[in-house]
């Protein structure tokens, strides 16, 4: 490997970035680590949930076991990830409880807590939930997605949580995975820009600041690529692919300081990524400069043994995974990695300086974020929960990323005093328009939504009235009701337009699992049904990974992709369909024609031939039912002007591009202006375009202005 002064350079400046601790942080450790005995070592590299010390689902912490977890195990982190929100009073409650604990300790060493705040703080009521990650690459809005994180971090800080296990920056090209609502989409420079804003955004005010949190990128590496789309399952991925779609992600998220990193669940080319000492150490460590903790995710050390089957027993599943560089083990439910941990090491088994350099990284990382200074939740920190200004954010982000994908004669926006039949499974599902990780890990308890969220239904019967707006849709689902065919046609009558709320109701990981990425049937017999009618229909889509629609969609006026739009996404979907507001979102995955047609937007010249033989070869291999960066406008804009600032690129020198965008329409709108590129020739077979810069901007009618890029090679 060839050594570039310039990236040896931005190592070096990330070690020192990296380094937020100051000198007294670091003497703090090492003194520490002078003092600390094997078993309190160890108990910092475990990690259990909540339910081990306590009732996790009110929260209620048994002070006896919570006695057991830190004094007799010293165990160092604890996490929740089953039970449901709790009131940021309760959170701020349980943290004093378990740092009280951690005072009564010989060397007093505060217990780190972490939660996954994906898309907003998901485990405290009333927080904040915006668009899923899928959502705010569709806005193209780097800023959009800096303040959501902002509040996000705010609101955990809020709750006394420290440590966030986010943002997912596994790039989403394989629309199957159940965690694809989780991802930026299938662009790998969209997912570097977006992740690296939020990071930055997550640890921006300093980390022992009251409105920051530690950032944890995940989950490495190619942990999306699954070959069959079910979590948790094989990847098969050459180095090539690996460093041009998966590596640049984490490269920039390391790059930009993220203090944590939590690895992959599966097995890459069948070596588990949690005992893959090539990826975790020479790679993540030595070529990408990481200077943070390693965290497993949920029971991946024991595994290895039980379900990968590379270690022959538990204790030499804990012996490979710590040889390989993890850091800190989320066990969750017991102390059996503590017990293996310590064997291991008093066998010879795992050297302890291995043990010593783990330890310093956990320890270095509650220095950064003020456990040392001050464990308990902040007064300040209180403050910043659930202020207003966060619900017009939530709005904007959801408005934002409303994705228009089709309007057939200008049927939208809707009309005023027009008659709407409101109906489908997602009409008056709240689940239905946040996803997973909402209050709860899957999303899909509604009793723990705010009490104010709307639906579909009652976001259009307030903005067209009640008397303008029915609906054969009731709460829940899955209900039967949903699906009446019979009721939607007898409904209809009174109706001039049927808006048909579709998708997919909330699921996380691999609850979420499918065999088929088509509609299901229930629905698009709903669609054929109301179609039947002869009444305008508009198809609303919430749904956080593309089904498909290619049969049903000639059927509908109008199609909304609204993804999983977070606490404003029926106010969002309300606003766009009554013409309030000019949606601008744009695709951030190529929506699939079919399920044999999972062609990607940067494919490869191959992919773009189809032939029966030489005279039959057509140019078509990309047909998806809706490209890449697809999205319609109630305006038009005409770009014009194309301008290089040179014709040569060539060693370290820049191109600059500008083009001149106008607004041709009629009334303001929001425009995302990408720019591709094309290789003719390389040495690698080049994709066929690759987007390299992006930018937002706003343009009243008429309104013309220059957008300008700079490329290097």
């Amino acid at each position: 490997m060839k050594k570039h002064p310039a990236l040896v350079a931005g190592l070096l400046l990330f070690v020192l970035a990296a380094g937020a601790q100051t000198p007294a942080d670091r003497q703090k450790v090492e003194s520490l680590l002078k003092q600390m005995t094997l078993d309190e070592k160890i108990g910092q590299m475990t990690q259990v949930t909540l339910g081990v010390v306590g009732t996790s689902q009110d929260g209620m912490l048994n002070p006896s076991a919570l006695t057991k977890a830190i004094n007799d195990y010293k165990v160092g982190s604890i996490l929740n990830v089953t039970n449901h929100a709790l009131t940021a009073e309760q959170w701020r409650t349980v943290q004093t409880q378990i740092q009280d604990e951690a005072k009564k300790t010989r060397l007093k060493i505060p217990v780190i807590y972490g939660l996954d705040g994906i898309h907003g703080q998901t485990y405290t009521l009333e927080s904040t939930l915006f668009p899923q990650n899928i959502g705010i690459a569709a806005t193209r809005d780097p800023q959009l997605a800096a303040e959501a994180a902002r509040v996000t971090a705010k609101e955990l800080r809020a709750s006394g949580v420290r440590w966030n296990f986010a943002p997912v920056l596994d790039c989403g090209r394989q629309p199957l995975w159940s965690r694809f609502p989780e991802t930026y989409g299938e662009d790998v420079f969209i997912g570097k820009t977006m992740g690296v804003t939020a990071i930055k955004a997550y640890e921006a005010d300093g980390l022992k600041n009251p409105t920051a949190v530690a950032s944890c990128m995940k989950h490495y590496l190619a942990y999306s690529d699954s070959r069959t789309g079910k979590d948790r399952t094989p990847i098969y991925l050459p180095d090539i692919e690996m460093r041009e779609y998966y590596l640049p992600q984490f490269r920039a998220a390391v790059k930009a300081g993220a203090s944590t990193i939590m690895v992959n669940s599966s097995e890459i080319n069948g070596t588990p990524v949690h005992a893959n000492k090539y990826l975790l150490t020479d790679v993540l460590r030595r070529e990408l400069g990481f200077q943070g903790v390693i965290v497993t995710d949920w029971e991946d050390i024991i595994r290895l043994h039980t379900r990968h089957f590379v270690a022959a027993t538990p204790r030499a599943a804990v012996a490979m995974a710590i040889n390989a560089g993890i850091d800190m083990s989320m066990v969750p439910t017991d102390f059996s990695f503590f017990i293996l941990l310590k064997e291991a090491v008093q066998k010879g088994e795992v050297p302890l300086s291995r043990i010593d350099d783990a330890v310093r990284r956990i320890l270095l990382l509650k220095a950064k974020v003020g456990l040392f200074d001050n464990p308990y939740p902040e007064p300040a920190a209180s403050a910043n929960f659930g202020r207003p200004e966060y619900q017009e954010l939530a709005l904007r982000a959801a408005r934002e990323s409303m994705t228009l994908l089709k309007n057939e004669g200008d049927a939208l926006p809707l009309r005023t005093g027009v008659r709407l039949l409101v109906a489908g499974p997602t009409a008056r599902s709240i689940s239905a328009l946040n996803g997973c990780w909402s209050y709860t890990w899957q999303g899909k308890e509604e009793q723990w939504y705010p009490a104010g969220s709307k639906t579909i239904y009652d976001a259009l019967a307030d903005r067209f009235g009640a008397d303008h707006v029915t609906t054969t849709a009731v709460a829940g689902f899955p209900s039967p009701a949903n699906y009446d065919t019979t009721a939607l046609k007898a409904a209809a009558g009174g109706a001039d337009v049927i808006v048909l709320c579709l998708g997919e109701n909330a699921y996380a990981e691999s609850p979420g699992t499918i065999g088929d990425l088509a509609l299901p049937d229930e629905q698009k017999a709903l669609a054929r049904a109301a179609a039947s009618t002869g009444k305008p229909v508009i198809f609303v889509l919430s749904e956080g990974r593309p089904r498909l629609i290619t049969d049903i969609a000639p059927l509908a006026k109008g199609i909304l992709m609204a993804y999983w739009g977070g606490r404003k996404a029926a106010e969002a979907i309300r606003d766009v369909l009554s013409g309030d507001y000019n949606p601008g979102g744009r695709l951030p995955f190529s929506y699939p024609r079919s399920s044999g047609e999972m062609v990607l937007y940067d494919r490869k010249p191959t992919e773009e031939i189809r032939e029966i033989f030489n005279s039959d070869m057509t140019m078509d291999g990309y047909k998806p039912l809706f490209p890449f960066g697809w999205g319609l406008s109630y305006t038009k804009f005409e770009y014009s002007d194309l301008h290089l600032g040179s014709t040569v690129l060539t060693g370290s020198g820049k191109m600059t591009v500008s083009i001149t965008v106008k607004n041709t329409g009629g009334r303001e709108g929001l425009h995302s202006v990408e720019l591709y590129t094309h290789q003719h020739y390389a040495s690698i077979t080049p994709n066929m375009r690759r987007l390299r810069a992006f930018t937002k901007i706003a343009l009243k009618a008429g309104e013309s202005r220059t957008v300008s890029f700079t490329l290097d090679r």
